[in-house]
C-alpha cells in the first residue's frame, strides 16, 4: 500500500464525516451481522456460523439497520461502513468494500440530487451533471426501445455488437446489454444521472405513475463507465416491500442460489412508519480510485484481499 494514498484516504473519511456533520447529519453504526439477510437475487452473502445452532450473515449493505433507525424517527442519517459480497472480485469489485449510505427525510429528488454531487465534488472536484431517463439512455447508447423492442430484437441488437446472448429473462437480457452498450458510455463530460427505471427494477424504491407509464423512483450515478452510488425515493409499503423480498426470493431459487431467511424487523419498521425519504448508497473505494486516476481500487485498499 501506498502510503500517501493510505494518509489520503484517511483524510477523505474526515472530509466526508465533515461534510455530513456539516448538514446535521447524525453517524450511525449499525451491525455488519445479522441473523436475518438483505435479499437481492444477484447478491450472495457470506454466511456465519454464530453457535450450533444460529446462522448469521455479514451485511452487504447497512440499509435494513438504518431503515429501522429512521422508523424511530431519528431523521437525517449517514453510516460509514465495511460491507461484504460473496464472490465479487475484479478491477472495480472485492468481497470486503467501504459504504457510504445515507438517507434524508422530508426532502426532493433535485435537492437530493444536487447533496449527493455535493458530497462527490469532495473527490472529483466541482463537474457539470446530464440527467437522463433509463429509457433516454438506451436510446441514445444502444439504439434500444426496452418497452417495445422484443426479446428477439434485443438479442439481433446484442449479436450485432458481438455479443452472445441467448433468450433467457427479460429483466436479465436488458440488464446485460445495459452493462455492456450504455455504461460504457456514460459520465464522461459531465455525471450522468440515470432515473425513471422501469418498475420491474425498482428494488427498494417506489413506483409511480409519470406521464402514461409507471416508472421507479429510482437513480444511478455514473462517472466515467463507473456506477458510483444506487439511489431511492425509499418505498414505505410493507406489504409491497414483503412481497418484493418474496419475489428476490423466487429468482434466487431459479437461478440455483440458496434462500435467504426474511429480515422481519425490517418489515415491521415499515409497519411502523417510515418517513418520507430518499437515500443512496456510494462506494468509498471507487471514489477514492477515481480520485487517484487510478483503473481498479486494489491499489488505494489499506491491505488487499489477496494477503488480509
Amino acid at each position: 500500500m501506498d502510503l500517501t494514498l493510505l494518509k489520503d484516504r484517511a483524510l477523505m473519511l474526515k472530509k466526508v464525516r465533515s461534510f455530513f456533520d456539516s448538514r446535521s447529519f447524525t453517524e450511525v453504526d449499525c451491525p455488519a451481522l445479522s441473523f436475518a439477510a438483505s435479499i437481492d437475487a444477484h447478491i450472495d452473502l457470506f454466511e456465519v456460523i454464530v453457535s450450533p445452532e444460529k446462522r448469521g450473515y455479514l451485511a452487504s449493505s447497512p440499509e435494513y439497520g438504518m431503515k429501522r433507525l429512521l422508523a424511530e424517527k431519528i431523521g437525517n442519517i449517514y453510516q460509514l461502513s465495511h460491507v461484504f459480497r460473496k464472490g465479487e472480485k475484479g478491477a472495480l469489485h472485492n468481497p470486503e468494500f467501504t459504504m457510504m449510505e445515507w438517507y434524508q427525510v422530508e426532502v426532493t429528488f433535485t435537492p437530493f440530487i444536487e447533496e449527493v454531487c455535493d458530497l462527490l465534488a469532495l473527490f472529483l472536484g466541482d463537474m457539470p451533471k446530464e440527467i437522463l431517463s433509463y429509457s433516454e439512455a438506451f436510446l441514445r447508447f444502444a439504439h434500444i426501445d426496452y418497452k417495445q423492442d422484443s426479446i428477439q430484437k434485443l438479442i439481433a441488437t446484442g449479436k450485432e455488437k458481438e455479443l452472445h446472448l441467448k433468450e433467457e429473462d427479460r429483466e436479465d437480457l436488458l440488464n446485460t446489454l445495459w452493462g455492456c452498450l450504455v455504461e460504457p458510455h456514460l459520465g464522461y463530460e459531465k455525471l450522468t444521472v440515470i432515473t425513471d427505471y422501469p418498475p420491474e427494477q425498482a428494488a427498494l424504491a417506489q413506483v409511480v405513475k409519470k406521464g402514461k407509464e409507471m416508472v421507479a423512483e429510482r437513480f444511478e450515478i455514473y462517472y466515467r463507465g463507473t456506477e458510483l452510488g444506487n439511489g431511492y425515493h425509499e418505498l414505505r409499503d410493507p406489504k409491497e416491500q414483503k412481497k418484493r423480498l418474496e419475489k428476490e426470493l423466487e429468482k434466487r431459487n431459479s437461478l440455483g442460489k440458496p434462500p435467504l431467511p426474511i429480515d422481519y424487523h425490517f418489515v415491521k419498521a415499515l409497519e411502523k412508519g417510515l418517513p418520507d425519504c430518499y437515500g443512496i448508497a456510494v462506494g468509498f473505494d471507487r471514489l477514492m480510485m477515481h480520485r487517484h486516476g487510478l483503473k481498479e481500487i486494489a491499489p488505494i485498499l489499506p491491505i488487499p484481499w489477496e494477503v488480509a
